[in-house]
């Protein structure tokens, strides 16, 4: 096997208790004398997921070994560490890994709890319902209406993004991961399911039973037509690998390869040159 997986179903209690108070700096050099760079992703196609052979795949995971390779880190010198969505931040601070390759967005309230790298994904929303969309559903916005259900990731922006557009939080049922997406809009407990254009449309090929809307409409909050950016997550204090991955990060993206792993994984030409057009230090002050 090409790299050394570490499988974590969550990570446990004790962890999330240790909190930031543990955290320390972790350091390039730290991670070349130690052997091993320790990546978590959170299982979600096509950002970072473990697949059926054990590999570490993804836009965040090649893009994430492609540059750890430049900074002298072997990719068979990484240990992969896929755990849920809600414990990539609790993770960091509490060292569990060294850094992550999910492309969680990059939100302003996450920028006082991780460092982020610049950004390498640019994505938008999506919907995922019943094969036929019966319900006509176009938007997140229809889930207002009384009786309507929409499934969110525990952790996910969708949840938030849904709450600024008035969606009553009963009208919102929470799922564990992707993975209990299908089942769920299928069986009828949720009309649909909210997550990223990228992540409905690998779900919907998954299965007849359930489809992306093909007209749907990007939420507008405070004015703006929402489409995120996604990055790698450090520590707070691995100020210093943070930025040593950062300036082989921008090179990197300037290259042909960058541009074929992101298209390999569905982001479309729009997509990618959206990955350029905002820095992260905008994006955490919006």
């Amino acid at each position: 096997m090409k790299q050394k997986i570490a499988l974590a179903a969550t990570v446990t209690a004790l962890v999330a208790a240790l909190g930031a108070s543990s955290a320390s700096a972790v350091t390039l050099q730290e991670i070349k004398d130690r052997g091993q760079a320790r990546v978590a992703v959170a299982n979600e196609i096509p950002y970072g997921f473990i697949d059926p052979s054990g590999e570490a795949k993804g836009a965040g995971p090649d893009v994430a070994e492609a540059v750890l390779e430049r900074l002298g880190v072997a990719p068979g010198d990484i240990e992969w560490v896929a755990t849920s969505f809600s414990s990539l931040i609790p993770g960091l601070q509490a060292e569990r890994f060294d850094m992550t390759a999910a492309e969680m967005a990059i939100r302003p309230e996450r920028c006082q709890k991780v460092i982020y790298s610049e950004p390498n994904t640019s994505y938008g929303e999506g919907l995922l319902v019943k094969d036929g969309n019966p319900d006509g559903i176009t938007r997140f916005s229809d889930f207002k209406k009384d009786g309507m259900k929409v499934a969110v990731m525990a952790g996910a922006d969708q949840q938030q993004m849904l709450q600024k557009i008035g969606v009553p939080g009963g009208n919102v049922v929470t799922i564990a991961s992707n993975s209990d997406a299908i089942s769920t809009v299928s069986t009828g407990r949720a009309d649909a399911y909210a997550a990223t254009g990228l992540t409905a449309s690998e779900l919907a090929s998954k299965s007849d039973k359930v489809a992306i809307v093909q007209n749907f409409k990007d939420p507008v909050i405070d004015g703006n037509e929402v489409r995120s950016w996604g990055g790698f997550n450090f520590n707070n204090d691995s100020t210093e690998l943070r930025d040593a991955f950062n300036t082989e990060l921008k090179a990197f993206k300037k290259t042909d390869e960058w541009k074929a792993i992101l298209t390999k994984y569905g982001f479309t030409p729009a997509d990618i040159e959206g990955a350029t057009s905002k820095t992260t230090s905008e994006l955490c002050a919006m």
